[in-house]
C-alpha cells in the first residue's frame, strides 16, 4: 500500500514537510528534531527482545497489540542511540503505529522512503538498518494479521 490517501495523517505531514526541504543539511536537522521529539523507552523496554538485529546502532522497537473491531493494532515505541537512525524511528513509527496488523504487513516503507528521496544520502549501513526495522515491524504485522 502507497497510496498517501490510505496513509496516517503523521506520516503525510513528515513527508509534506520534507518536500519543502531541498538540502540534505535540512533534512538530517529535521530528522534529527522529529528523533528529539519521541518519547524515550524504559530502561526494561530495552532489552535484547525489542532490539533490532542488522542495525549497526543501537535501535529497540517496542510493540503492544489490541484488538479492535476484530482487527489486531499494533502500536510501536522506539529508541535509538544514534540521532540521524532516532529520527528514521520517528518516521517509522509515524507511518506503522496504531494501524491494523493488515496495513502494516502491505506498508511498504522502503518505497515510500524511496519517493520522498529519503534513502539516497543514508550511508549503506544506515540504510540497511532502515530495512531491518522496517523488515521486522512488517513481520510482525504479517504474524498478528
Amino acid at each position: 500500500m502507497t497510496d498517501t490517501q490510505a496513509l496516517p495523517p503523521a506520516f503525510q505531514d513528515i513527508a509534506e514537510n520534507l518536500s519543502y526541504l531541498d538540502d540534505w543539511e535540512d533534512r538530517y536537522r529535521y530528522l534529527i528534531e522529529l528523533g528529539q521529539a519521541l518519547p524515550r523507552l524504559d530502561d526494561t523496554e530495552k532489552s535484547d527482545v525489542n532490539k533490532v538485529q542488522g542495525c549497526v546502532s543501537q535501535v529497540w522497537l517496542a510493540a503492544h497489540s489490541d484488538v479492535s473491531d476484530g482487527k489486531t493494532i499494533l502500536t510501536y515505541r522506539g529508541e535509538s542511540d544514534a540521532m540521524i537512525v532516532q529520527g528514521l524511528v520517528a518516521i517509522l513509527l509515524a507511518l506503522y503505529s496504531g494501524r491494523p496488523a493488515a496495513e502494516i504487513a502491505e506498508t511498504d516503507a522502503i518505497a515510500l522512503f524511496d519517493k520522498m528521496g529519503l534513502r539516497e544520502h543514508l550511508t549503506t549501513q544506515r540504510s540497511n538498518g532502515l530495512i531491518a526495522m522496517v523488515n521486522r515491524i512488517r513481520s510482525e504485522g504479517k504474524a498478528l494479521s
